[in-house]
């Protein structure tokens, strides 16, 4: 039997019409897309590791913002960090983006994981970098509702002196926080279920992290099958913004 060249279906395959004759066209870049999510801290917070990711990585970086923040709107129906997965999952399919790592800071991270955990053959690999969401009585997170904006970055930073200043985003947007996490930062189903993650993933930590601990990143580690733990000795919460060199580093890392 004949296979035609219309009837071929892989991933990435692209119809393009060229007028005198339709093309399936397979594209073999290499170039490996991240989905890079941010935390409460917003997306001002993980834009410039973005640009130093694409530039160094020369690869595509997808930086949405989680809709509520940054003035951005907010259907009343999406609520939860499950439903901010399927959301991303959603854009993955409607941008035909195949071979992706899924990254994200704190709750950043948390949606990163549970984005993984839906098995979309689009995602092909995840970064934890500080992430919360997982439940550790023993390490458990520190509650920063209705913290100054100089407490939290206390608590964030490992030099508070190195903040730079942006009166447009003084602090965490609390609001937008409450409506995905209900300001709790964990649910205790997820370790039961990020046993199954079947997924290359790597957890980096901040080791000044006041909000959530190494040992709370360790744990996070230990519940995923077969993922690293990096520690950043030079950073707290916020890799990203007080040592990118050192987290780009790591996500380059061979496992």
């Amino acid at each position: 039997m004949t296979t035609t060249p219309s009837a071929l279906r892989w991933p990435a395959a692209e119809q393009i019409d060229l007028g005198r004759a339709p093309l399936t066209v397979l594209d073999r870049d290499r170039t490996q897309p991240f989905l890079l999510l941010h935390g409460g801290a917003g997306p001002h917070s993980v834009t410039g590791f973005g640009d130093l990711l694409a530039a160094r990585l020369n690869t595509r970086v997808l930086m949405p913002t989680h809709p509520g923040f940054a003035g951005t709107d907010r259907p009343a129906g999406l609520a939860g960090i499950p439903a901010l997965a399927a959301l991303y999952a959603d854009l993955l399919d409607r941008l035909d983006v195949w071979d992706v790592t899924v990254a994200g800071n704190s709750i950043g991270g948390w949606v990163a994981a549970e984005l993984a955990l839906l098995g979309s053959p689009r995602v092909s690999g995840a970064v934890l970098i500080n992430a919360v969401g997982l439940d550790v009585p023993d390490h458990p997170i520190t509650d920063i509702s209705g913290l100054s904006p100089a407490q939290v970055q206390a608590l964030a930073w490992k030099d508070p002196g190195r903040v730079p200043p942006n009166p447009a985003q003084p602090g965490p947007d609390f609001a937008a926080l409450a409506a995905y996490t209900g300001m709790t930062m964990s649910d205790p189903a997820l370790g039961d279920r990020l046993a199954d993650l079947d997924l290359p993933v790597k957890v980096i930590w901040g080791a000044a992290d006041g909000i959530a601990g190494p040992d709370y990143g360790r744990a996070y580690a230990a519940a995923i099958p077969g993922a690293t733990f990096t520690l950043i000795e030079d950073a707290g919460h916020l890799p990203q913004l007080e040592a990118p060199e050192e987290l780009l580093a790591a996500v380059r890392a061979e496992r």
